[in-house]
């Protein structure tokens, strides 16, 4: 079953069970706009607001691209307050999908450059097609990877790597990305959406209050101590004794049925 939210913006929603499906759609490359941007991050601020919403997938129209990022022609007579706006539109929209509540995973279909590689990245869990190509070019053109780029990819991939991609500038192949943990799988041309939403399925017969617990604690990991995230951990664990699902899920296991999540 589906329910189609949106349709015909720069950003397609579309729900499928406990999923919402995000395409991006700005032909021919879909690029980013300062209004896309926004797009996604009021679209997501919404799904977070909707407790049937577990797993948010993110892909690109068409066969070729994934997202070639920002629209070069709005940095070309270089005006200093377009650039601060594009760039706080940018940290905004991908800072709020990093913060979804749930699984988010990137369909990656195509060409992910700049920006485009940058969503990719703030989602938790990265798919790329057999024929995908991912690079953050920025420097190329005097600019610099601004949504986060610098940070997650170096992450993601370790200082080497990050530095081979950004200062070098690098095309990374699907083959190289998934060997250096740029993703997590590959799969044939045409089949990054039907796996990722079928990840996203897998993750929805968790609880949705645990996975949400659980997300936090492990990008707590990226700031904090290991002595900070082991105490919370405990202190989000009996966090979840005040929810429903955690009744739901014991319960459900001891009478060996499928459990019915609330997330509540």
């Amino acid at each position: 079953m589906s329910d189609n939210v949106n349709s015909g913006n720069a950003i397609d929603v579309e729900i499928r069970g406990h999923t919402a499906v995000l395409t991006m759609n700005n032909p021919p490359a879909n690029t980013w706009t300062k209004e896309s941007l926004n797009l996604l991050r009021d679209t997501v601020l919404k799904l977070n607001d909707d407790k049937a919403v577990y797993a948010l997938v993110i892909t690109g129209q068409g066969e070729k691209f994934f997202s070639a990022g920002a629209d070069l022609n709005l940095f070309a007579d270089g005006d200093k307050a377009v650039a601060l706006g594009m760039a706080q539109a940018f940290g905004e929209a991908f800072e709020t999908l990093s913060q979804f509540r749930g699984v988010s995973i990137a369909a990656i279909n195509g060409y992910a450059m700049g920006g485009g590689l940058e969503v990719a990245l703030a989602c938790d869990i990265r798919i790329a097609e057999a024929h995908a190509s991912l690079a953050l070019p920025e420097a190329k053109v005097g600019l610099l990877p601004c949504a986060g780029g610098t940070q997650n990819l170096t992450w993601l991939v370790g200082e080497g790597w990050a530095k081979r991609i950004i200062l070098c500038g690098e095309r990374v192949t699907a083959s190289q990305a998934v060997e250096i943990g740029l993703v997590e799988q590959v799969v044939a041309s045409g089949q990054a959406l039907d796996c990722a939403i079928q990840m996203a399925s897998d993750a929805a017969n968790q609880s949705p209050s645990s996975v949400a617990a659980c997300k936090a604690l492990i990008q707590n990991c990226r700031h904090s101590p290991l002595t900070h995230g082991l105490v919370k951990e405990r202190e989000m664990f009996m966090k979840l004794f005040d929810t429903e699902d955690q009744t739901e899920g014991v319960q459900a296991f001891l009478q060996k049925r499928k459990p019915e999540w609330k997330n509540r």
